[in-house]
């Protein structure tokens, strides 16, 4: 007989989960026999024996099944192993060697899948050759240790169906830490050939996002899982403050997708659950239901028809008008002007083309319209129909998922941005009500509430979103302007600065900073913040006019005003609010009203803006507010 470089002793159950370690083996140029090679008919225990005697190395696989009492056949093999010097353990579990096989360290490959660049493989690899050339295997000190995870490790990619943890066993009786129900999904590594699949890799870990936020998880918003995706897993479970966090990898080809996920514990940096999959192109949404599913099911979250139909709301069955979809959303995160934005309207209109009932790909839609409307509407002709359209989109989500909070959430900032708050707030108040764990509607609740309802709610709002989403800077924005509406202007400011800690790229901050300085009326430091701002930003031109204004710089402000509405457009609320600075009254309701007959999303400030005080005891404020059609409740 041929020896061969390796044997691989293991317990038959765990043949899945051994397959990467195999393939990965190989590919480093070993030989390698597992039992998977021996033949119909043949004396397989005679098999076994002749290939374990002449395999130069023997690696015995220490996992949950062999240490237990059915695994005598794997410590049968491991004996035999040490007594010719060619045994190499290493550990798949969390577990101890049996009694007997503990003198020489198992090498950890807890939580690998496939990655053959991880210093846990290699380490075996370096040990595997070492024993093959008769040399003693020391890997370290000797006698068991705790593992420790890290997010490296973690993220390793599957290659074959692996099935890990089931329900019950040691995990379950430890106690519950007070933020179990908290989980953080980091972005999916693209482990594909090509590195291509980014979109795919992120946009997955966003569709469990919003699953597991469904079905009462308190999960973290994108942005702040992003954030930490290079640290340790407890680390960042850390920053983060879950208790958990899911992780993962994708490889597709036009062959094959895999998809890896793992649950790894936030205190301990223990797997919890895993599970690879390895299947045809087109499986990707069932693969992400399963892994829903399974988070859920081991965070003891109880799932019955509801629940188990909250994890697909507003989905799609085909897996390419999904993936259509997760396009367009990358596409939209990097765009930096209306043409890439078209694009990705483009992509989403591809994706409801396969599947008309995908009340997602409209809620994205309706949204994207609304960014364009809003954005480039002075100089696209096509806003009226881009709003149209976006009513359109937002109204036909509701209508394929009525449960669905983001579809109400998209309905209620169109309504809204358009002036017609009686509707934009009856339907916020119910995307909040259906989604109150969804990081997103909370900051849009945020956004909207201080301005139509009541800025202390606003305020409150934007501590969940922060709970949420801490190291997302928009929702330290939305907090700043709750705390500006109540008139709060030093925690505004200490707001706007937190703001710039955390995303130091959101430069609108200095605007809120800069505002709250005026109405404190501290005009040098006001300067110095807009000054921080691109010169040609409507808000910087805007504060800059108005402390024109308080310094009495009259024919300046003309001059700035021209400037600002050649550049952005002839009708916008800050022109008013910059008129009132002067004290010229008639000038300021002359261009509110003109915004108000164009219905700039800017008129939502009217009832609140401190920076408009001046005109709030003149009979046309009253007027302008009943105009406008503001909820009685906020009106003076």
């Amino acid at each position: 007989m041929t020896s061969t470089d390796l044997f691989v002793s293991y317990k038959a159950e765990d043949r899945a989960r051994l397959k990467p370690l195999v393939d990965a083996l190989e590919a480093e140029g070993f030989s390698v026999w597992w039992d998977v090679h021996i033949g119909g008919g043949a004396n397989w225990r005679e098999d076994i024996q002749d290939h374990l005697n002449a395999a130069k190395c023997v690696i015995v696989a220490w996992t949950k099944r062999s240490v237990a009492r059915e695994g005598n056949f794997v410590r049968d093999e491991a004996t035999r192993a040490q007594r010719r010097g060619t045994y190499l353990p290493v550990r798949l579990d969390a577990v101890e060697p049996p009694l007997g096989f503990g003198e020489v360290q198992a090498l950890s490959l807890i939580g690998w899948k496939g990655d053959a660049a991880d210093p846990r493989f290699q380490s075996v690899v370096t040990a595997a050759r070492n024993v093959i050339a008769g040399k003693t295997y020391a890997p370290g000190r000797h006698g068991w240790e705790q593992p420790r995870l890290s997010r490296r490790v973690i993220i390793g990619g599957g290659m074959g169906a692996v099935a890990a943890v089931a329900a019950g066993g040691w995990w379950w009786l430890r106690p519950t830490p007070p933020n179990a129900n908290r989980i953080a999904v980091l972005p999916f590594a693209d482990l594909s050939g090509s590195h291509d699949q980014s979109y795919f890799a992120e946009g997955i870990a966003e569709e469990l996002r919003s699953a597991l936020s469904r079905v009462g998880l308190q999960v973290i918003g994108r942005a702040s899982s992003e954030a930490v995706s290079t640290l340790e897993t407890k680390a960042a479970a850390a920053k983060l403050g879950v208790g958990n966090v899911l992780t993962g990898s994708v490889r597709r080809s036009a062959q094959t997708v895999r998809i890896s996920a793992q649950l790894v514990g936030g205190a301990d940096g223990i797997e919890h659950w895993t599970q690879s999959y390895d299947r045809a192109p087109g499986d990707e949404i069932k693969i992400q239901t399963d892994i829903a599913l399974n988070v859920a099911q081991a965070l003891s979250v109880a799932l019955g028809h509801a629940g188990r139909a909250a994890l697909t709301l507003g989905g799609s069955a085909d897996s390419s008008a999904q993936d259509l979809l997760l396009q367009a959303r990358k596409l939209i995160s990097q765009a930096d002007g209306p043409e890439a934005m078209r694009s990705a309207l483009a992509l989403i209109d591809q994706a409801i083309a396969k599947d008309s009932n995908y009340a997602d790909a409209y809620v994205e839609k309706a949204n994207l319209l609304v960014q364009l409307a809003a954005r480039y509407g002075f100089s696209n002709t096509d806003v009226p129909q881009e709003w149209a359209d976006a009513d359109a989109a937002a109204k036909r989500a509701v209508v394929l998922a009525p449960e669905l909070g983001s579809a109400y959430s998209a309905l209620a900032e169109l309504q809204i941005g358009r002036l017609d708050f009686a509707d934009g707030l009856t339907n916020l108040n119910r995307a909040l009500s259906l989604a109150p764990n969804n990081a997103e509607v909370l900051a849009i609740g945020a956004r909207e509430l201080p301005w139509l309802s009541d800025a202390n709610e606003g305020l409150r709002l934007a501590d969940q979103a922060i709970a949420l989403d801490p190291l997302n800077g928009p929702t330290y924005q939305w907090r700043a302007y709750a705390l500006i509406v109540l008139r709060r202007f030093g925690d505004a400011i200490a707001a706007g600065r937190k703001v710039l800690e955390v995303a130091p790229k959101q430069l609108t901050a200095h605007a809120q900073i800069g505002n709250s300085l005026l109405a404190l009326n501290q005009l040098d430091q006001a300067a110095d913040e807009f000054k921080q701002m691109p010169i040609d930003h409507p808000l910087r031109m805007a504060g800059e006019a108005m402390i024109a204004a308080r310094q009495g710089k009259i024919d300046q402000v003309d001059q700035m005003v021209d400037h600002m509405r050649s550049l952005v457009g002839p009708a916008r609320f800050q022109y008013g609010q910059v008129y009132t600075q002067t004290g010229n009254l008639d000038r300021a309701f002359a261009e509110f009203d003109k915004a108000a007959v164009a219905r700039t999303p800017g008129m939502i400030y009217l009832r609140s803006d401190p920076l408009i005080e001046p005109i709030r005891r003149d009979p046309r404020y009253f007027a302008l507010l009943k105009q406008l059609n503001f909820p009685a409740a906020l009106r003076p």
